[in-house]
């Protein structure tokens, strides 16, 4: 009896290691499992039907229309849980004042994400779609299918009617599965011509995935041209990419792009009456410029589209957004520092961004004041330099766009820090320089310049278009230094 208790005791070792044995397999994540690539109906531009296939993915594509957590991104609001639009007229009124003249300054709004792409057009202020059928490049997977159908009919059609032309179910519809995937192998693709005409511009023609990872988002997410004809009908659309490299796409490059055929130039500035091109969301240019991230390899979608696990199933989060908004979990799997910490970063960058884009914003401002100054005058009977004029007006151009491209491009600095540096430094000097040279021709001409410029703001922020927008004081972004209000006080800006 006593030798059968010392074997019972022996074994309860082992029968000990074996439950534990049991318990951790019954508690292990699943293994994961391979996506088995299947092909999805020719023409699908139905996400739903992608959705039979990949539920998954197109549950997390849904969730783009969700508003976000307020409160987690400080200057990128876009759309909250708060439901408000922001008016980035109000958050930067130099802007009100530099984009008088056309659309952008009536009605510009921080976007509300890709669901929301075509809706943003249809309920914003008639003079942003002005340009026609043109405006739907970016916004509809019907674009390629239209433009190629339609040509530059299409492209100079009333917006309202070429919206009318995609089928009335997807009226609404914005980037969908097939703007960026190949129905029957679910690669990567690009489906605009003006990326595929970019790429050939910049000598680039084979593509790797990680590389492609970026480039399906280069296809909406950079700036463009709208080319007009001598009527100032729409034409078509470019991207300003030739005589740029591949990573090396320079704010110089694509101001001499605009500046080189009289066709680029869209618009009339109310204030200079200076006849001008734009910049628009240049986040592609910007983030591949040499910045830290695009040297290390890494991708748009590594950031705003991460992977996640779900059950066994490894999938790409088609929910896209700032990494700001989604707790920084994008970050942590390349960084040791934790989520409050990465964002304090990212909030320190952004403070210094937007110091120096508004002193750049409200310097190009100043000059362009000047400008309507020596204008009235000339109308009055005085003679001014022209030499010194021609340079004044350089100088501003240079400043003008440099001042756009910050405003526009949609991570105030974060995808390039040392870039976005570089670019408004460049521009607060260009601007100044065209001051000094404006005050220098209209006091020769006997005009008594006052030492401080009044920015006249009220008259461009309020009753703007035809829902009468004004300014809203609480969206206003002002300077976290306070440096910008010793260059221009409120009583110059004139709220």
């Amino acid at each position: 009896m006593k030798i059968k208790n010392i074997r019972c005791l022996s074994l309860l070792p082992l029968i000990l290691w074996i439950l534990v044995g049991l318990v951790c397999i019954g508690c292990a994540p699943p293994k994961s499992e391979l996506v088995k690539i299947k092909p999805v109906t020719d023409g699908g531009y139905e996400p739903s039907k992608w959705g039979k296939v990949y539920p998954l993915e197109y549950e997390s594509w849904l969730q783009t229309k969700d508003p976000r957590p307020v409160g987690k991104s400080k200057y990128k609001k876009g759309w909250d849980t708060d439901r408000i639009v922001y008016d980035k007229l109000s958050e930067f009124p130099y802007m009100a004042l530099l984009f008088n003249g056309w659309g952008f300054g009536i009605e510009y709004n921080e976007p509300r994400g890709h669901y929301y792409m075509i809706i943003d057009q249809l309920e914003v202020d008639p003079a942003r779609v002005k340009a026609g059928g043109v405006c739907l490049t970016c916004k509809t997977p019907y674009a390629n299918k239209l433009a190629r159908e339609g040509g530059k009919e299409f492209f100079k059609m009333p917006y309202l009617e070429a919206v009318n032309k995609i089928p009335k179910e997807h009226r609404k519809l914005g980037v969908a599965c097939i703007d960026c995937h190949d129905n029957k192998t679910m690669a990567l693709r690009v489906s605009r011509w003006t990326i595929e005409q970019g790429l050939r511009d910049l000598g680039k023609s084979k593509l790797s995935r990680q590389e492609m990872r970026s480039v399906v988002c280069a296809q909406c997410h950079v700036t463009y041209i709208v080319t007009k004809d001598a009527e100032m009908h729409s034409t078509g659309v470019i991207f300003p990419w030739k005589g740029s490299k591949w990573g090396d796409i320079s704010i110089e490059n694509i101001i001499k792009q605009i500046n080189d055929d009289p066709s680029h130039l869209e618009w009339k500035q109310g204030v200079t009456s200076f006849k001008l091109g734009f910049i628009r969301h240049p986040e592609f240019e910007f983030y591949s410029r040499n910045s830290v991230h695009w040297k290390a390899g890494v991708a748009c979608a590594d950031c705003h589209m991460p992977y996640e696990m779900i059950e066994a199933a490894k999938i790409t989060d088609h929910n896209v957004m700032s990494p700001l908004k989604n707790n920084m979990r994008a970050c942590l799997p390349c960084h040791i520092e934790d989520a409050e910490e990465l964002k304090s970063q990212v909030i320190a960058i952004q403070d210094r961004t937007i110091s120096l884009m508004l002193r750049a914003g409200y310097q190009t401002a100043a000059a362009a004041k000047l400008f309507e100054l020596a204008h009235q005058e000339q109308a009055k009977g005085k003679t001014l330099d022209k030499k010194l004029y021609n340079q004044a007006q350089k100088f501003y151009e240079e400043a003008f766009y440099r001042t756009v491209y910050l405003g526009a491009e949609n991570s105030a600095g974060f995808h390039n820090p040392t870039e976005a540096g570089r670019i408004a430094g460049d521009a607060i000097a260009f601007a100044s320089k065209s001051e000094s040279l404006l005050r220098q021709i209209l006091s020769r001409a006997g005009v008594n310049v006052p030492v401080e410029i009044k920015l006249e703001l009220s008259k461009y922020l309020n009753n703007r278009g035809k829902k009468k927008l004004g300014f809203i004081a609480r969206q206003e972004f002002r300077d976290p230094f306070g440096i910008e209000d010793k260059f221009f006080p409120e009583k110059n800006k004139g709220f």
